[in-house]
């Protein structure tokens, strides 16, 4: 009985480890987006230069810990690593859920969000199981004695994993679960289908009984069916709440407004073009990388000039810092502005690139994929 269940909590924490580190891998600027939120949270901000590159390596750590607990190698060190890992993390999703500081913990990624509450209850699971590898470590046989095979192993997940973290930065996620994927209908994903209910709130009151001192708090529809407002003796007290009870229909894209330096709302015009358009995005000018700016703005210029195909640069950098930058990179395509979340969530590169058409994101790049002038002219310009 011991076997099987030692056999058991092996194969489910070995495959959900592997799971869970590929899946953030396969989006580490993600991840690394993550991370900054708990740095800030925990007053380490001085680390958000760094998120990346931590996210990278923690993804290797849980890839690589995951195998060698599948190949049952080196058991006391990696159920030892294994614990102190999960002993972190449900401390980090314990204090996210409790004090609701972080709303999602990237577990996962963006293939399956989580809430705070499910993420602590899935981490308490995992530390039971990690907690039981640990006491019945002994009874973990290795797959293979030889210790050069071992090695070998060893190495050769730790290279396939970084590799693949890297490969997923400098480029983008083999899988895209973001709402602004290829083939993504922007305008639709932006809708709230008819007849779909929106966020149900209450007014609460503070009520307090000026004869008793009694005090209570009651909703806006209490408040009216018990007509407490009849009874002089109680009166509202300071200003009311408006409280969540029902969580109604969330469109998939619900944060995008683009607008003008001045304020103008171009959201509509830009996404909805029936046309060719290029999009380009660089949330944050002061970290976006420039050569491929300058690149990305000769191609505009000959997409424009040959085709009269409209570019357009979205950022969340301040109107004066996009003023200068324009200026200096002598830019031909038009700048515009919206929120660094969605900006983020668009395409993980920057700068990054989508090719859009009548709404639908036709297809996207990072900034070292972009094909050149010629072949999206022959591709899609021209057809």
């Amino acid at each position: 009985m011991r076997k099987i269940a030692t056999n058991f909590s092996r194969i489910f924490v070995g495959v959900l480890f592997i799971f869970s580190g590929l899946i953030k891998a396969n989006d580490p600027l993600g991840f690394g987006y993550k991370l900054q939120e708990y740095f800030d949270v925990f007053h380490m901000s001085f680390l958000g230069g760094m998120a990346t590159g931590i996210a990278i390596l923690l993804c290797v750590l849980e890839i690589v810990l995951g195998a060698l607990l599948l190949f049952g190698f080196w058991s006391k060190k990696v159920t030892g690593g294994l614990l102190a890992i999960i002993v972190f993390f449900t401390f980090l999703t314990f204090v996210s859920a409790a004090f609701k500081v972080v709303t999602s913990c990237g577990c996962f990624g963006d293939a399956i969000p989580l809430t705070p509450w499910q993420s602590f209850s899935k981490d308490l699971v995992l530390l039971v199981l990690i907690i039981y590898l640990f006491i019945n470590r002994a009874s973990i046989k290795p797959v293979t004695n030889n210790s050069k095979v071992q090695q070998g192993l060893f190495a050769l997940v730790t290279l396939a994993s970084l590799g693949f973290g890297i490969f997923t930065y400098s480029t983008l996620p083999v899988l895209d679960f973001l709402p602004y994927k290829v083939g993504a209908n922007l305008p639709q994903l932006m809708k709230i289908p008819e007849g779909a209910k929106g966020d149900e709130y209450a007014i609460m009151y503070k009520m307090s009984n000026k004869k008793t001192g009694e005090k209570k708090v009651m909703s806006d529809k209490d408040y009216l069916k018990t007509e407490i407002w009849k009874d002089e003796n109680w009166e509202i007290v300071g200003n009311p709440d408006k409280v969540l009870v029902k969580k109604g229909y969330e469109p998939k894209i619900k944060d995008l407004v683009i607008n003008d330096a001045s304020g103008t709302d171009y959201t509509k015009e830009l996404i909805e073009n029936p046309f060719y358009n290029l999009i380009i995005v660089a949330y944050n000018l002061d970290e976006t990388n420039e050569n491929a700016v300058a690149k990305l703005n000769a191609l505009a210029l000959n997409a424009a000039q040959q085709y009269n195909i409209r570019t357009v640069l979205l950022t969340s950098s301040s109107a004066q810092r996009a003023d200068a930058f324009s200026k200096n990179m002598k830019l031909f395509a038009e700048v515009f502005y919206a929120d660094a979340v969605p900006l983020k969530s668009m395409v993980r590169s920057s700068p990054g690139v989508l090719l859009l058409k009548n709404g639908v994101v036709v297809n996207k790049w990072h900034y070292h994929t972009v094909p050149s002038f010629d072949k999206l002219s022959e591709e899609y310009f021209s057809k």
